[in-house]
């Protein structure tokens, strides 16, 4: 089965009662098997908080992340539905493990109506993602040579393939690399074809929204979050979804971060199909702690 149709399987939640689901983890085989992906839990969330709304449409969501979650046992999804009213609805979901909550989220969903339109531009003189390498296709010798958690983030199987427009600078990423501006843009999409549902796509993107976002925040710093210097983790993450999205389409993630202190960075992004319609913020809060570097052998 393909990474694609793995994450499609992950995000079908059994159901184990009225606003009460079960979602299960990746393979073996996936990244982030020491802990389980943000990314995966805020997919699963609203996959549960949409389970229990008909007819209006997600449009924000508001999570914190509380435990690192275990990547050997299935999740439980308790939805409390908090408000359903003629416009909006209101869901909360926590993510339960050991007995314990590792994550909580608000979700807020809205019926389609007609009113004001504008957004910010797409940048321009972003190459397409046909011109952007991939980092499967780069030669052997200069995969090699790469600092082996960058050559394995960037080359094992995922179901969602990144191509950043500066990808020699996010190789060169580790415990030292040049410093830059705290900011970049990432192509994404499924690898894969997805079935043609409209939540599923949303899902996905919320999926995809906890990729590479957080390592906008140590870029200016020279460092990055794939090294053994820094630990990292999401802390919270707010997605506004704006638009209708095609999650296995190319999406332009433009990234930016204002602000790190202590311990903690703040990045932001903003998602655009490859129309230039803007169809997602995002907003995060990262745990970006120096530590000490280990013992020379």
């Amino acid at each position: 089965m393909s990474p694609i149709a793995e994450l499609v399987q992950l995000l079908d939640l059994d159901v184990l009662e009225v606003n009460l689901f079960r979602g299960h983890n990746p393979p073996e085989s996936w990244p982030f098997r020491t802990r389980v992906f943000g990314g995966q839990v805020l997919a699963q969330a609203l996959v549960a908080a949409q389970r229990t709304v008909e007819t209006a449409t997600a449009h924000s969501m508001h999570a914190y992340f509380i435990l690192a979650g275990d990547p050997q046992i299935p999740i439980v999804y308790q939805v409390e539905r908090v408000r359903d009213g003629r416009s909006f609805a209101t869901r909360r979901v926590v993510a339960v493990q050991h007995g314990r909550p590792i994550f909580i989220m608000s979700v807020s969903f809205h019926i389609a109506e007609e009113g004001l339109d504008h957004q910010m531009a797409m940048p321009e003189g972003v190459p397409p993602p046909e011109e952007v390498p991939s980092a499967r296709d780069l030669p052997p010798e200069l995969l090699d040579s790469l600092a082996p958690s960058v050559r394995n983030y960037w080359t094992r199987p995922r179901p969602v393939e990144l191509r950043p427009v500066n990808l020699m600078q996010r190789l060169a990423a580790g415990n030292t690399a040049p410093p830059t501006e705290p900011q970049q843009k990432v192509w994404f999409r499924a690898d894969g074809m997805l079935p043609d549902d409209p939540a599923l796509h949303r899902a996905v993107l919320a999926y995809a929204s906890d990729m590479t976002l957080l390592e906008t925040t140590t870029v200016v710093h020279g460092t990055s979050v794939l090294g053994d210097r820094i630990q990292a983790a999401s802390l919270d993450h707010a997605l506004w979804l704006h638009r209708p999205l095609k999650a296995d389409d190319w999406l332009l993630y433009v990234q930016d971060s204002p602000n790190a202190h202590g311990a903690r960075g703040l990045a932001r992004g903003l998602i655009y199909d490859r129309a230039g319609r803007l169809v997602a913020s995002v907003a995060q809060e990262g745990l970006i702690r120096p530590v000490a570097p280990p013992p020379a052998a």
